[in-house]
């Protein structure tokens, strides 16, 4: 029965008589859908008898004195109802466990593992070792599972639908999960791209003690004698339909680019959201870099346990972390590391869930003063171990401090403050993160572009765009899905200069904004990476490089400028203007804009169905809101 439904009858029994509410009580029991899991437990392996969870419920309703409160006191009466209910809860669901058990805080643990997603391989261990430190420091550790899509995996074909709203989906049924068994606390325990996010946006929605700990980055793999990753794999590919590679050497690249279970080791979208979950002081130091198959990704593991206990007894919650000066950290530390662009729909989700009013625009603000200190891949050729080893994200914002670019006061879920957990953590390697004095940009990874072409906002990894294409001017070559545009690149079709413009795949459209990362791949792949650029209301992997400006909105299925673009139309893109135009007068788009109809839509059952009914744009983070 839900916890409403039990309150409401609760309070329906006040002025009863005691020998009235007995009956109640009895009756709520029966109807009760736990109940007949209770009885089926009890007969299989022995347990208490029905009878006694019935008296021991009894004896806990009778404690509830209805008639004593008036309304004024009505407050306080809920506050009873809510502790009792948790221990009926308790009784009723987790009688499988001692007395002794049920005693100690009850602490969910949130576990993303499953055997198809390579980061999340490993996983299970992580759980294990959180498990023993919540037990070590006093509590009763329960799991519970979150899916996760891989996007590699998902890549390329109608899959990749299915990622982004997996999102809402893990933050959802984390909620339902976590109020329905009333869990005192939680230990997420997340690693691959969506899975991060969605479970950061159901810490702030329920706001009960709540810590992070990821299943860390994969080491970098290494082919012909070089390190490399996830995007060499995909760029083999295009080089393969170039004819500059031979089929055996892409499948060098196949079976070596990734060769360990973990987040793949670039700065992807999974160690991005990971590296700004230790920013934004949820998660303890290391949790974004320290790699998955270092015995120390274990211990973080069981201090992460161990920490949760401590965050419960203070009674530090995910808003008292998660405020608004806390995201400008975490953008701060975005643009410092080039994270993902894909961060610019996770940040406004999970600050939405938070309370937190998080408009892009201030992106670009935080984008001019702060320098960009890592070139980690796609951008360069370092790799997540070689962050960790060089001081991890805590070097990165000590850096960052001696300029005064962060709030070092703000708590975090080490139960100390920013500057407390930082004030130590030197860079030791000054090649991997540069110091603030000698940075790779004076300003960050990540720009929001405006203009005509996208009135609300496109999004591009400034630190992945080589320098020849930071300003551009091109013919469009227009495409009305992913397929299509892969085949052009593939086919020879798109040449130097070009700008190619991929609709209808935003958060509607899609529907599920599918990543772009096969186009991409394959423009470097062939070579074209320093003189085409790609624009799309879809968006991109972590892995893309190049001019690949996404998020474009409003997106082409709502009637977003980018619907009324045409095939050799000019597109400006100016990076360090923050702007990107159609060269088309105000006029024509107009006569263009009166002529357009909406599309059918792609997909009309199902979840998608209904994701696309409820999604906003790109800009807002692709949040679910009623409409």
């Amino acid at each position: 029965m839900m916890l409403d439904s039990i309150k409401k009858k609760f309070r329906k029994w006040k002025g009863k008589s005691p020998a009235d509410r007995q009956g109640e009580n009895r009756r709520l029991l029966i109807q009760s859908d736990h109940k007949a899991v209770c009885v089926k437990s009890n007969k299989r392996v022995g347990l208490k008898k029905d009878e006694d969870i019935l008296r021991e419920v009894q004896s806990l309703l009778d404690e509830v004195d209805f008639d004593r409160y008036t309304p004024a006191g009505s407050r306080k009466l809920s506050l009873q109802i809510d502790s009792v209910v948790n221990e009926i809860l308790k009784i009723l669901i987790l009688h499988k466990f001692t007395e002794e058990e049920l005693e100690k805080p009850l602490i969910g643990i949130v576990s993303s593992y499953n055997e198809i997603v390579p980061g999340h391989m490993n996983i299970d261990k992580i759980v294990d070792a959180v498990k023993m430190g919540v037990a070590m420091a006093g509590g009763t550790p329960i799991v519970f599972p979150a899916i996760a899509v891989c996007d590699g995996i998902a890549m390329g074909h109608t899959g990749m639908k299915y990622s982004l709203v997996t999102r809402d989906l893990i933050c959802d049924s984390t909620e339902c999960m976590a109020l329905a068994h009333q869990f005192d606390a939680l230990v997420m325990v997340p690693n691959c791209d969506k899975n991060v996010p969605g479970l950061l946006m159901a810490a702030a929605r329920l706001n009960i003690p709540t810590i992070f700990v990821s299943g860390g980055p994969m080491l970098a793999g290494h082919v012909q004698g070089n390190k490399t990753s996830l995007s060499s794999m995909f760029e083999a590919v295009g080089a393969h339909a170039a004819g500059k590679m031979t089929e055996e050497q892409v499948n060098d690249y196949v079976c070596n680019a990734c060769p360990t279970c973990g987040s793949c080791s670039g700065m992807y979208t999974a160690n991005s959201m990971n590296c700004l979950t230790e920013a934004i002081g949820m998660g303890l130091q290391g949790n974004g870099t320290i790699p998955a198959v270092y015995s120390q990704r274990i211990k973080l593991a069981k201090h992460a346990g161990m920490k949760i206990m401590e965050l419960l007894e203070k009674n530090i919650r995910p808003r008292d972390i998660l405020t608004e000066q806390a995201f400008m950290n975490a953008l701060t530390v975005d643009m410092a590391l080039g994270c993902s662009t894909n961060t610019m729909l996770h940040l406004p989700a999970i600050a939405h869930e938070a309370g937190v009013e998080l408009n892009l625009d201030i992106a670009n603000h935080i984008s001019a003063k702060t320098p960009n200190l890592c070139h980690l891949a796609p951008a360069g050729h370092t790799y997540m171990e070689e962050l960790n080893e060089a001081g991890g994200v805590y070097a990165v914002m000590n850096e960052l401090s001696k300029k005064g670019l962060l709030n070092t006061e703000l708590i975090t879920a080490t139960g100390k403050t920013v500057g407390e957990n930082i004030k130590d953590c030197v860079n030791r390697n000054p090649e991997v993160i540069r110091p603030i004095d000698n940075p790779y940009s004076e300003t960050g990874g990540i720009a929001v572009l405006r203009g005509n072409i996208a009135p609300d906002s496109g999004v591009v990894k400034r630190s992945a765009v080589v320098p020849e294409m930071m300003v551009h001017e091109g013919p469009a070559r227009v495409f009305e899905c992913e397929e299509d545009a892969i085949a052009a690149i593939k086919g020879g079709k798109i040449v130097a200069g070009d700008v190619v413009v991929i609709r209808y795949e935003g958060p509607k459209g899609g529907p599920g904004m599918r990543e772009m990362l096969n186009p991409t791949s394959a423009i470097a792949g062939m070579g074209l990476g320093s003189s085409v650029a790609l624009i799309t209301d879809g968006r991109f992997s972590g892995a893309s490089r190049g001019a690949s400006i996404g998020h474009i909105s409003p997106e082409a299925a709502v009637g977003g400028p980018i619907a009324l673009v045409e095939e050799g139309d000019i597109i400006a893109i100016d990076i360090p203007a923050n702007t990107i135009n159609v060269k088309v007068s105000d006029e024509v788009l107009a006569e263009r804009r009166a002529k357009w109809q909406p599309r059918e839509p792609k997909v009309k059952t199902g979840y998608l169905a209904r994701y696309a009914s409820m999604v906003t744009s790109a800009d807002k983070g692709a949040i679910l809101q009623i409409q």
